[in-house]
């Protein structure tokens, strides 16, 4: 495994996380499949083994600050000393302002900063120390401003900025540090929130297909290919950016 780059994706059990632990993985990455859901994200591990590749399933909340060094240490010693981090990890807790407690407020700022704070803070050691290193934010449309959205908005913001700092800071020791605004891709979160509304997930997205450019939804592929290229070795001038994949300017 020696000359094996190791990567980490958080909230890697399902949807986004999981195509792009397997998408990494494909690409000669050994994955660390992290989320707080430990059996589920075994499955996608143990999926990315059956294709051939190596993968570590590790169970953590990552906005709680000894779990991330425990989980980012016990990666290091299984599976090699990790150089590419994707802070994918996300929550919602939707509601209209004026009903939103504060715990919804912190429990999406938790996991959204907080979290990426911390799994940045603890990778980043591994990578200036080999002089190589990419990481990439999942950012969302929805940081341009999104109704019943005042908290997953404010962090997705929020993380735009923590991708723009970390970019000037980690450059020299060649790390760069990149976002990716996904628009509406169809994931058990999205599905969710439709039943949520009342809403057949099937006329869910075709309602927003109409409202988008190239006339479709996205689906998690399209965020794992984006993040195939910017943590590719060929990738290396490209740093602070926010790349939005959402079939438009915005969608």
């Amino acid at each position: 495994m020696s000359n094996v780059r190791i990567a980490i994706v958080t909230g890697a059990a399902r949807g986004i996380g999981a195509a792009v632990a397997k998408r990494l993985a494909a690409d000669g990455f050994a994955v660390a499949v992290l989320d707080l859901d430990e059996p589920a994200a075994k499955l996608v591990a143990e999926a990315i083994e059956t294709s051939g590749g190596h993968a570590l399933a590790v169970g953590v909340d990552i906005s709680d600050e000894s779990g991330v060094k425990a989980a980012v240490q016990r990666i290091g010693e299984e599976l090699g000393e990790p150089t590419v981090l994707v802070n994918n990890a996300g929550i919602i807790r939707d509601n209209l302002l004026f009903k939103m407690s504060v715990d919804d407020w912190d429990a999406v700022m938790n996991v959204h900063l907080r979290g990426s704070f911390l799994m940045s803070r603890e990778v980043q050691a591994y990578m200036t120390k080999s002089g190589w290193g990419r990481i990439v934010n999942l950012s969302s449309t929805s940081a341009l401003g999104n109704k019943g959205q005042a908290n997953y908005a404010s962090a997705k913001a929020g993380l735009q900025g923590f991708t723009k700092t970390l970019a000037l800071e980690l450059g020299k020791f060649g790390v760069t540090v990149n976002a990716i605004a996904p628009g509406f891709i169809e994931t058990e979160m999205t599905a969710a929130t439709a039943q949520r509304m009342g809403v057949p997930f099937e006329e869910f997205k075709n309602a927003r297909a109409a409202q988008i450019p190239v006339a479709r939804t996205g689906v998690p592929n399209d965020i794992a290919h984006a993040v195939s290229f910017f943590v590719s070795e060929d990738a290396g001038f490209v740093s602070g950016q926010v790349l939005y994949v959402a079939g438009g300017p915005r969608a």
